[in-house]
């Protein structure tokens, strides 16, 4: 009975808890900022009279999300954009208020395709030292009429987790700010127009997980204070104009699986700390004129890689056996580089790999993998440009061969005299009788004549036998 009594008692309470938040009202200047918050965003034709009793009752708004604590329900996410058939859509005249400020528990902000190509809005750079102690992650994502600089304002933001500003017009230099943001486990800049060099005080963000820079037009060298991010997963700066040597302490990014370096114009050769980055799982280097030898990497260390892209780098020497001990290799690209010697056959051992380009160098030698290998890779699988590269006659015959490879030369001498014996041999025993018939006899005449010439020539003898 007792027990019975309890577990109703903690019925009545939840309910009347529940009762209470969706009867529960929000404060009433919250309310009204949110409402000219987001009419500045859609327009002045909506007035959230169809929501009862407020955006955090009964009835919700697509993009609105609340947390009811005090008594009171709080506006905790705000998503302005085309995402969903019920969301809040922006209007040709969408602008920034002063409203959206006054969210003093938002911690999520979002806008997504909000900002047409024709609109030219920017953010604004004031007022975001009002949002510091919630705000937790804001993202611009798709805003084509988005355009201005970052504003220096967003180092106020201390609790910022999360910070996206993905393919919109931005431009400008990244500013040193954003390096006051150490909760910061995500930073998204890419496809924007950004110049000038990382900020240095990008290394203070211990706790990044994810750095997306690429495809804006970021020049200068890349900061040793890069290194100190060792918390980073994702690291992508690909699409820029970062030049200069990379430095050897980008090594102590252990905990990182990919590396994206690619078009950029990187060079002077590549760190050999590079191998003690044993989390790596793609690494892509491409298009940098790196100019090194790829024998000072000791690629085995690297023991997790899955992708290896060292595609047009001007790299030089052969291909080192270590190379051939990823185990984990699935894709690996050579192309458009000066390397040289013999290609190794051990690739075909990395059981894992599934696509391997070669083409455009300077190999040599001859191709030592099987039939099933290139059946495995079909056109996965490119060695042309390699003008001393040749390929074992055996494999000329089957279905699945690298376009671009000659018939080994030596093999096609010897293959070339077999066929001409052999068609002299089978024009001789097909014509023998035609020369023997050109003379005025048989093949059975010529056997008679034979005979008798044998006989004559003995009874000739005969008599000088006798005399002796």
């Amino acid at each position: 009975m007792l027990l019975q009594l309890v577990l109703v008692g903690v019925y009545i309470v939840m309910y009347k808890g529940v009762a209470d938040a969706s009867i529960s009202p929000m404060e009433k200047h919250e309310k009204e900022a949110l409402y000219s918050a987001i009419q500045g965003f859609v327009g002045n034709e909506w007035n959230g009279s169809f929501l009862y009793p407020d955006p955090c009752g009964w009835t919700t708004i697509e993009g609105v999300s609340c947390d009811f604590s005090n008594g009171l329900w709080h506006v905790t996410d705000l998503t302005i954009g085309d995402l969903y058939d019920n969301s809040l859509r922006c209007s040709q005249a969408a602008e920034f208020t002063e409203h959206l400020f006054n969210l003093k528990h938002l911690k999520r902000l979002s806008f997504s395709n909000c900002f047409l190509s024709d609109q030219h809005k920017s953010i604004p750079i004031s007022n975001w030292d009002s949002l510091a102690n919630s705000l937790e992650s804001l993202e611009f994502r798709s805003n084509p009429g988005l355009i201005g600089t970052i504003p220096t304002s967003f180092g106020y933001l201390k609790n910022l987790q999360s910070l996206v500003l993905l393919e919109n017009r931005l431009k400008g230099e990244i500013p040193e700010a954003l390096g006051n943001l150490t909760k910061l486990k995500r930073l998204v800049l890419a496809g924007n127009s950004f110049v000038g060099p990382i900020p240095t005080s990008l290394g203070r963000l211990t706790n990044l997980l994810i750095l997306d820079t690429s495809r804006n037009f970021l020049s200068g060298a890349l900061p040793v204070t890069i290194g100190d991010l060792s918390s980073l997963i994702k690291l992508d700066l690909s699409n820029n104009r970062l030049d200069g040597k990379l430095p050897r302490e980008i090594g102590g990014l252990k905990s990182l699986t990919l590396l994206d370096l690619s078009y950029n114009n990187f060079s002077d050769g590549l760190p050999e700390t590079f191998q003690e980055m044993d989390s790596l799982e793609e690494l892509v280097l491409s298009d940098n004129p790196i100019g090194a030898y790829v024998t000072r990497i000791q690629w085995r260390n690297m023991k997790n890689l899955e992708v290896l892209d060292l595609s047009n780098m001007g790299l030089k020497g052969k291909i080192p056996n270590s190379m051939t001990e990823m185990k984990k290799l699935r894709f690996l690209s050579l192309s458009n580089n000066i390397l040289s010697g013999i290609i190794p056959s051990k690739f075909e051992k990395i059981s894992t790999i599934n696509a391997l380009y070669l083409d455009g160098n300077d190999f040599t030698g001859k191709l030592e993998f099987s039939p099933r290998f290139y059946t495995k890779l079909r056109s996965r699988f490119r060695a042309s440009g390699n003008v001393k590269l040749c390929l074992s006659l055996e494999l000329t015959s089957t279905s699945h061969v690298p376009e671009g490879v000659t018939q080994c030369e030596q093999e096609s001498r010897v293959d070339s005299k077999d066929s001409d014996s052999n068609l002299k041999n089978k024009y001789l025993s097909q014509n023998s009788h035609h020369i023997i018939a050109s003379l005025g006899h048989s093949g059975h005449v010529v056997s008679r004549f034979t005979f008798c010439y044998v006989a004559r020539t003995i009874l000739m003898s005969l008599p000088w036998i006798v005399f002796l």
